[in-house]
């Protein structure tokens, strides 16, 4: 399954509620990010936050399953909307 770009960013919506719904995890996502409680409120509407967001999510595959069994998503879905979302573009240089 591939995602559109907006898929992607309710996607990603869903992975920042998920993150801001545990309180072990969030403290890390925001030192990790540079990030405040009040960035997520702000740019919870930025496709490259929640970009980020998805990025921090797939940094340990144990919140990748944590996140899509709460949701009852695929496992490849957040690596799926990822790559629909801004900063994912392929280069070329020639």
């Amino acid at each position: 399954m591939s995602f559109s770009p907006e898929a992607a960013e309710t996607f990603g919506l869903k992975a920042l509620g998920w993150l801001a719904a545990h309180d072990e995890l969030l403290p890390v996502f925001l030192g990790a990010s540079g990030a405040s409680v009040d960035d997520l409120k702000h740019q919870a509407t930025d496709p490259g936050f929640l970009a980020s967001v998805l990025d921090f999510i797939m940094m340990d595959d144990a919140w990748v399953i944590a996140f899509c069994d709460e949701i009852g998503a695929n496992y490849q879905d957040p690596m799926m909307a990822r790559q629909a979302m801004p900063g994912n573009e392929q280069v070329h240089w020639t």
